[in-house]
């Protein structure tokens, strides 16, 4: 695996390909990270990941500063996976002069959610994404469908900038016991990683109540919310959506329930389609 540390150094690695299939992430890698890269591996000429923590996607009391960095381990990982170059910019190399320009996608979409509850999320991940593509030229991107919302914010960028890369999206991979794996789960105790599958059995109790036909989602949401409150969680949502636009469902849309809550001092987010 070839590690390119500056712009320069990526754009020489990668001039003897065509179609780079590319995995972003910001580190402290997990199985579900290496499964974008198995699954990316076979959709281009090369298989690039990239690993850079952005302080655009962090409010101000939310953790960039102890967010992991586990260099020597994910690299270890990503070569064991077969990806063949690693691009990790430092920050003043990807942000060399202040990030004025900055790519806003739509309220609709980007305010509602985790928007809502994280203001200017998902324009930092929207920025950095956009630069990271600049960077990598990639025809394929994989993203994980774990972070559900930002899946679709990205393939609306891609889709309204005409960018001529493909999104493609990867199944959330789990723990035995169902957890959606997350980079977020190592700062939960024991006892609150045992708790912390109730969030997934919620979200499945959401989705088997939620059949065809159903009016009264509110009452599905609102029991969710109590069920977890009533252990102590610290739910933001749980909340059934139609999964085109994730506004409220018609009759007849393909449905997800999404849910984000706090277990002590950790954030989890999760989803299920159905």
């Amino acid at each position: 695996m070839q590690i390119a540390r500056t712009l320069d150094d990526l754009r020489h690695v990668l001039g003897a390909y065509c179609k780079p299939a590319f995995v972003p992430t910001m580190g402290n890698l997990h199985e579900g990270h290496i499964a974008l890269i198995r699954k990316a591996k076979p959709l281009g000429d090369v298989t690039v990941a990239s690993i850079f923590v952005n302080r655009l996607q962090f409010l101000p009391h939310e953790d960039f500063d102890s967010y992991p960095r586990t260099w020597d381990s994910d690299c270890a990982k990503l070569q064991a996976a077969g990806c063949d170059v690693l691009f990790a910019p430092t920050e003043n190399e990807l942000y060399p002069e202040p990030q004025t320009f900055k790519v806003h996608p739509p309220g609709a979409l980007a305010d509602i959610l985790e928007g809502h509850f994280r203001p200017g999320f998902f324009v930092g991940v929207s920025t950095v994404v956009m630069k990271l593509f600049a960077c990598v030229q990639p025809r394929v991107a994989v993203f994980g469908k774990k972070d559900y919302q930002q899946l679709m914010v990205i393939r609306r960028m891609v889709r309204q900038f005409a960018l001529p890369i493909e999104i493609v999206a990867g199944e959330t991979e789990r723990a035995a016991d169902g957890l959606a794996l997350s980079s977020r789960n190592g700062y939960l105790s024991a006892s609150e990683r045992h708790e912390a599958v109730q969030l997934s059995l919620a979200l499945k109790r959401m989705a088997a109540h939620a059949k065809p036909g159903t009016t009264d989602l509110a009452a599905i949401e609102a029991e969710a919310m109590n069920t977890l409150l009533s252990r102590g969680w610290k739910p933001d949502y749980m909340t059934v959506r139609r999964r085109t636009d994730l506004q409220a469902p018609q009759a007849g849309d393909p449905l997800v329930v999404l849910g984000a809550a706090k277990l002590g001092n950790t954030r989890l987010i999760d989803n299920l389609e159905f």
